[in-house]
């Protein structure tokens, strides 16, 4: 059995298409679904029971012992960089974050878990995953503090030999529809392309970033996943890594794939970034795979092309959702 929390979100559901494509059917969804359209995520997977993140950990104990308990996959969190409510950030990524692990601590429950390449912050430390650089990251926003908060914990409270974090970069892929802003530009892209046959990116207030040429380490979610299940059914490895492609590219690179996928001439626009955003902007993200590479993991990648082709060809255009 196989505890996924999140799972009817972005990633989570994706992994859960991973997951029953490796014959795995015995799984727990814990999420959150309110009045979004994420429970669409949810069609046509297989799982044993769904409960709602805040009844699930009073639920927690029905599965003590579990002698057939394989892991913990906490993949659920507030994922909102735009989130201001720090109290509920704390409370959802945060303490419930400390519950769950130490639940699966005591029952010698492998945990696996979502962290985020939000805890960087402007970069100046760099983007190694690597314990001593963890400790003196900065984030920027409350959503990246609350994960960072957790890493932290675990770090200083020397439990890392018991988990798999993932800092997770610009993932981007289908299941992603219901977050609104949070949804990837490939998404936002599409829609603008085929409304009015351009796009509008972000101008650049650094001089040494054009317009356009602000960059980001762009995964596709297929790799994530097929990297997440990689530590789970091959790796003894434990630690926080990171899950990126270690290439950046810019803004105007994955606006020019969509345009390729859609075969339309290039057109964008350049608008003013509000300026709530520009002290708390990323201009460059990387993910350094140096720990990963150390540790004999193997990792491939799409290129960014190829993602977004497919995204938006067998996806987009179809509307459909992420089946194995």
């Amino acid at each position: 059995m196989i505890i996924l929390t999140g799972g009817a979100g972005f990633i989570g559901s994706c992994f859960l298409s991973k997951l029953n494509y490796e014959g795995e059917k015995e799984i727990i969804v814990v999420d959150h679904l309110g009045y979004t359209s994420k429970w669409n995520n949810l069609t046509g997977k297989s799982f044993l029971d769904y409960f709602e993140k805040d009844e699930f950990l009073d639920k927690l104990d029905k599965f003590r012992p579990h002698k057939k308990m394989k892991a913990i996959f906490h993949i659920g969190a507030c994922s909102s960089t735009m989130e201001t409510d720090a109290s509920y950030l704390i409370e959802n990524n945060y303490e419930y974050s400390k519950k769950l692990a130490m639940w699966a601590f005591d029952n010698n429950v492998p945990f696996y878990y979502a962290s985020s390449a939000a805890t960087y912050g402007d970069g100046r430390f760099g983007y190694s995953d690597e314990d001593e650089n963890t400790l003196r990251l900065l984030p920027l926003n409350m959503y990246g503090y609350s994960k960072h908060l957790f890493d932290l914990w675990l770090l200083k409270n020397k439990l890392l030999d018991k988990v798999v974090g993932f800092k997770y970069f610009n993932v981007f892929g289908p299941n992603e529809y219901h977050k609104g802003e949070m949804r990837s530009l490939v998404v936002k892209a599409y829609h603008q392309i085929k409304k009015d046959r351009k796009i509008k990116l972000f101008k650049s207030y650094r001089p040494e970033y054009k317009d356009g040429e602000q960059q980001r380490d762009f995964i596709y979610i297929k790799d994530v996943v097929n990297l997440m299940y990689h530590f789970y059914a091959e790796s003894n490895v434990r630690g926080i890594f990171n899950v990126g492609t270690g290439r950046a590219r810019t803004w105007n690179d994955l606006a020019n794939a969509v345009f390729s996928a859609l075969e339309i001439p290039t057109q964008i626009e350049y608008i003013d970034m509000p300026e709530i955003m520009r002290e708390k902007y990323q201009y460059f993200t990387q993910a350094d795979l140096s720990k990963m590479r150390e540790k004999d993991i193997s990792i491939s990648f799409a290129s960014l092309e190829n993602s977004v082709a497919d995204y938006v060809k067998n996806y987009l255009e179809k509307n459909s959702a992420f089946l194995a």
